[in-house]
């Protein structure tokens, strides 16, 4: 007995130093066409909020990315009549890549996006135009989360030398207030929020409608068809946003092919997570593993 009580403790104490020591990553590559990724920091962060947001970013000590900032007194170049005395605290790291690969956004600190989801963001910044990179959102402490899109759209610009198009910024952050609204007023998950706009944008992007009233069908038959209850005034939000999303100058065909990417990597990426094959079905079948042969030794 005392035999296999030490060869569990040996087992206990490898598991533990497997958990707790870092493993060695192989040396980054940057990528010369791209460029080293771009972070941009909330312009209100303190000194020791600002480390906090490197560690999630994961660029403490990471001298191949480049470091902007982004304040309020941006806001008005993406956001009209916005607030230039606006506290800034989201931050994010922007790692472009290359034509066709898609957007890809990771909250690295979830809890403390308290509104926006990766879904809702990643939607928002399609209607703004940005495409291919890889996208992660972090905050020192709860934020809601929106002034994450003008450090996002500054960093983009500066790192891709492409200028954003201001009427496209401001109907994303349109989205992103419906959104955010619509999830907080009904009985909707933030999940189904962004299915139902990503489903309305697929249809106006498919279907070109020409009209307000064309507009208006296509919002209602997404409600139905995914079982959606909103408030006369909310539905009336949602079709004045995408009537204004179906006037933006936007390649539709492009867009497209867009959305229905973001929702298959989305999908996925749900799909390999939870599935018995995917990452975390592995680990749970370790640990099974290693519970049933210990629990074997005390029989």
């Amino acid at each position: 007995m005392k035999q296999k009580l030490l060869a569990f403790v040996a087992v206990f104490a490898l598991i533990m130093t497997m958990v707790s020591t870092p493993v060695a990553s192989a040396a980054k590559v940057i990528d010369e066409r791209l460029g080293v990724p771009i972070v941009v920091y909330g312009a209100n962060l303190t000194d020791a909020e600002k480390q906090t947001v490197k560690k999630a970013l994961d660029v403490a000590n990471d001298d191949t990315v480049e470091e902007i900032t982004v304040a309020g007194s941006d806001l008005n170049r993406y956001i009209t009549n916005s607030n230039p005395n606006a506290q800034m605290f989201s931050s994010a790291k922007i790692t472009l890549k290359n034509k066709g690969e898609g957007l890809v956004i990771d909250i690295v600190t979830p809890s403390n996006i308290t509104e926006i989801t990766n879904d809702i963001y990643a939607n928002a910044m399609l209607t703004a135009g940005i495409e291919d990179a890889l996208v992660e959102v972090a905050a020192p402490k709860p934020v809601t989360g929106h002034s994450a899109l003008a450090g996002i759209y500054k960093a983009y610009e500066q790192r891709s030398g492409e200028t954003l198009d201001t009427s496209r910024t401001d109907v994303a952050n349109e989205e992103l207030n419906v959104a955010t609204t619509i999830a907080s007023n009904s009985d909707v998950s933030d999940e189904k929020v962004a299915e139902l706009l990503t489903e309305i944008k697929k249809q106006i992007a498919e279907n070109t409608p020409q009209s307000r009233e064309e507009v208006e069908q296509i919002v209602n038959d997404q409600l139905s068809k995914l079982e959606i209850n909103l408030s006369e005034q909310d539905r009336q939000l949602l079709i004045d946003l995408m009537d204004k999303i179906k006037g933006l100058n936007i390649d539709f065909d492009k867009w497209s092919e867009q959305l229905n990417d973001l929702s298959s990597k989305l999908g996925d990426k749900i799909s390999d997570l939870t599935s018995e094959d995917g990452f975390w079905g592995k680990v749970k079948a370790f640990f099974q593993g290693l519970v049933d042969t210990v629990s074997s030794w005390f029989k």
